[in-house]
């Protein structure tokens, strides 16, 4: 049975004080007011974030300039006019700015909840494909999953506040934009409002949520029982719930990427987008059920899994880290190619505004995996393996912030106290969870019928 070591639980704990602390912080710190966006848009005049500022002010003197040559009546509209424009690009720079700190938990927050469904999903894959040499990792799995049910129900609360306004990360949430009569009035979402309304969307997150934690509690409490059965009646339930779950899985996944991230640009589709979540946190299962493997490894647990079962792992991380590739590739071709600006502008906004995280994810997801991975005897090195897994697990992070971040705040954007607050609070409690759950059961599952051959796996 495994030991949940006193100094890695100080640590989770530590992790999540720190995290609160953080968040808190973010939250106080985030502008209440017009007045605290004027002072902050002041100070940042010479940096970028006063562009916008100076413009504005711009505006205001070429004002100034051509009054002499106009009438007294068109001058004051004229002032009014930008007068108003200002007061507008304020507001929109106070509502991103309120939105970062919820923005940063909202990405950390989704992130650790879709690691344990890409495990989740890789378990179930195993299960129905009657694996071999993957049995002697299904605790570990198991224990990875564990972090489902609360990650689910920190989830739904944010879904919660959203649909009361407690943020705007949502644009569609709005008030009014439904509404011909209202200011805020969006043809484009008022044409999907039968299915972007906030009663059918949090029924739909209910539905996946508890299908997804209904298939984990099951396949557990069945893997479970197979240990101290005579027959393999169990293991039978749980191949028959996997392969059902897996059809719901494919079709919940879909709707997920579109409901939870892709509405968030309510205006750009792509075809391509549940599959390419689908890769991002597929990956992210796989590479943490490999680095808590090698550290139970390290604490001189799992003695039948080999460098065998670790190489295959390691393979899995390289070839969904180059599936990965190919989908972003073939959306970020097809649309930048087609230059349709209902599409194109998507990229255009990642590309001009976040240059460096859109970019730089590529490099970590797709360049360092394929440059360190490729190599076979690396693919054995624990060390190696540790520092691919921790850039893999930065990579999909900045990737998930790249999806996120620039319909809710964006070009406020900058990694600051709230997202490394949010990451570290979020992975604390992701480490305590999952450790925790791994000493509830033996690390063994040692009536699967194919435990045998998990034990001796090698070539």
């Amino acid at each position: 049975m495994y030991t949940f070591s006193s100094k890695l639980k100080t640590f989770s704990l530590v992790l999540m004080a720190v995290g609160l602390l953080g968040i808190g912080y973010g939250f106080y710190t985030a502008p209440k007011d017009i007045k605290e966006v004027e002072a902050l848009l002041a100070s940042e005049s010479h940096g970028e974030h006063g562009v916008a500022k100076h413009e504005v002010e711009k505006s205001h003197e070429v004002v100034a300039t051509n009054s002499e040559s106009k009438t007294h009546d068109a001058t004051e509209a004229h002032e009014d006019n930008a007068h108003a424009e200002h007061e507008a690009h304020l507001t929109h720079v106070l509502h991103q700015l309120q939105n970062k700190p919820w923005a940063a938990l909202y990405v950390a927050c989704i992130f650790f909840l879709l690691i344990a469904m890409g495990t989740l999903a890789f378990y179930a894959i195993q299960q129905v494909a009657q694996a071999g040499w993957s049995p002697v990792l299904f605790r570990v799995m198991q224990g990875i999953t564990s972090y489902l049910p609360v990650g689910s129900v920190l989830f739904f609360i944010f879904l919660l506040l959203s649909g009361l306004h407690f943020n705007h990360l949502f644009v569609w949430l709005g008030e009014g934009v439904t509404d011909p009569k209202s200011i805020n009035y969006d043809e484009i979402i008022a044409g999907k409002a039968g299915y972007l309304n906030f009663p059918f969307w949090i029924v739909r997150a209910a539905v996946f949520l508890l299908g997804w934690n209904l298939y984990r509690y099951y396949s557990r409490k069945n893997c479970l029982a197979q240990d101290e059965a005579n027959d393999n009646l169990n293991y039978k339930k749980n191949f028959k719930i996997s392969a059902g779950f897996l059809v719901f899985f494919i079709v919940s996944e879909s709707i997920m990427s579109w409901d939870w991230i892709m509405s968030i640009d309510p205006h750009w589709f792509s075809t391509l987008f549940g599959w390419y979540v689908f890769a991002s946190f597929f990956v992210s299962g796989i590479t943490m059920i490999a680095m808590v493997t090698l550290y139970l490894k390290s604490k001189g647990y799992l003695e039948h899994v080999n460098t065998s079962h670790i190489h295959d792992l390691a393979k899995f991380m390289f070839g969904i880290s180059v599936f990965w590739t190919y989908l972003w590739f073939s959306q970020f071709m097809l649309i930048w190619y087609a230059d349709i600006p209902e599409e194109i502008t998507y990229f255009v906004t990642r590309i001009q505004l976040y240059n460096l995280p859109f970019f730089g994810a590529v490099a970590m997801n797709f360049l360092f995996p394929l440059l360190i991975l490729i190599n076979t005897d690396f693919k054995r090195i624990t060390w190696v393996l540790v520092m691919a897994g921790i850039v893999i697990l930065l990579g999909h992070y900045i990737d998930f912030f790249n999806m996120i971040m620039p319909g809710t705040v964006g070009d406020q954007w900058f990694i600051g106290v709230s997202e490394i607050a949010s990451i570290l609070f979020f992975l604390g409690l992701f480490i305590y969870v999952v450790f925790t759950a791994l000493t509830k059961a033996p690390l063994l599952a040692k009536r699967n019928p194919f435990i045998e051959e998990s034990k001796h796996f090698h070539y």
